[in-house]
């Protein structure tokens, strides 16, 4: 089975400067995992390597689409996988590097990922429905009902999951729950995670939102923000739906970069809660420990010898 190395963690931890420096050591090259750093026409708020850093390791899945084309998790696995390939067979090590889990865990492990039919499309708009009418809580009670083993992993006040994991017991018969655990891996993987400290992740994101402000962060949110009568999935990516309210003239810019420090920090905390949830990490920190890099890199050897 092919084996992939994978870099995952909060916004602003460091995971591209770690992959870059495992690439060069481990003949590697890097897949993005990141939902939102296919766009050409935005980089600043996305975060993606710098020019500089992607001359010292090929990256992929960065700058490949523009922001007005349609593009799914289904997209982008097809792409990885492709690209996966691509740097195998080259006999390199395809190394994945991101924030979005989910976009990571379809890609690592064969997930169900076909594009909604009309009957299932049905089905969603009816429970989304319920949920309008009812609310998060009567949505979660009805799941608990169906498929407690699955409503004791999803909060209560996280009604996508409930809206989506009630469609998918209605469309397939079978308990979400089950569905989950028959997900196998698609490759022979190593999930490095770094974190550290919440409020050394905080200040970091904080300083990032900064340093993106002085970049051109505001002229990005605002080729978004004058596009907006197009449908496109950027819209709603954190870094540019909070300059909104200034770009109204509803908020003061300062206004505006606060709400984006929040959002980025309440991202990191969502982005943590999936990764310990949902996949297998081994966790560093590479903001305490000095002898970070070297721990990773024995563990890095001592699965790649397995």
């Amino acid at each position: 089975m092919q084996k992939v190395l994978a870099i995952v963690g909060p916004t602003a931890i460091g995971k591209t400067s770690l992959a870059i420096k495992l690439a060069q050591q481990l003949n590697g090259e890097i897949v993005s995992g990141d939902s939102m750093q296919v766009y050409q026409e935005v980089a600043i708020g996305t975060a993606k390597a710098t020019p500089e850093e992607q001359a010292q390791v090929k990256h992929y899945l960065v700058d490949s689409q523009s922001v007005f084309e349609p593009y799914s998790v289904k997209d982008f696995t097809e792409q990885a996988q492709s690209a996966i390939k691509t740097i195998a067979t080259a006999g390199k090590l395809p190394i994945l590097v991101g924030g979005t889990g989910f976009y990571v865990n379809a890609l690592l492990n064969q997930m169900q990922l076909g594009e909604k039919d009309e009957h299932e499309t049905a089905i969603a708009a009816k429970w989304q429905e319920f949920l309008d009418e009812q609310g998060p809580e009567a949505l979660w009670q009805e799941l608990n009902k169906r498929d407690p083993a699955a409503a004791s992993k999803i909060p209560v006040a996280n009604s996508r999951r409930s809206l989506r994991a009630l469609t998918v017991i209605e469309r397939t018969g079978q308990k979400f729950s089950q569905q989950q655990t028959e997900i196998k891996p698609r490759y022979d993987y190593l999930i490095i995670g770094l974190n550290s400290e919440r409020q050394e992740i905080y200040r970091r994101i904080n300083l990032r939102v900064d340093q993106m402000m002085t970049q051109g962060m505001l002229q990005e949110a605002e080729f978004i923000y004058q596009n907006r009568d197009r449908e496109y999935q950027i819209l709603q990516a954190i870094g540019y739906k909070e300059f909104f309210p200034y770009l109204k003239k509803e908020k003061s810019l300062a206004d505006c970069v606060d709400q984006l420090k929040t959002s980025s920090r309440r991202y990191a905390k969502r982005q943590l809660t999936y990764f310990r949830h949902q996949l297998p990490c081994h966790w560093f920190d590479p903001l305490k420990d000095q002898n970070c890099i070297t721990k990773i890199e024995e563990k890095v050897e001592e699965w790649l010898h397995e």
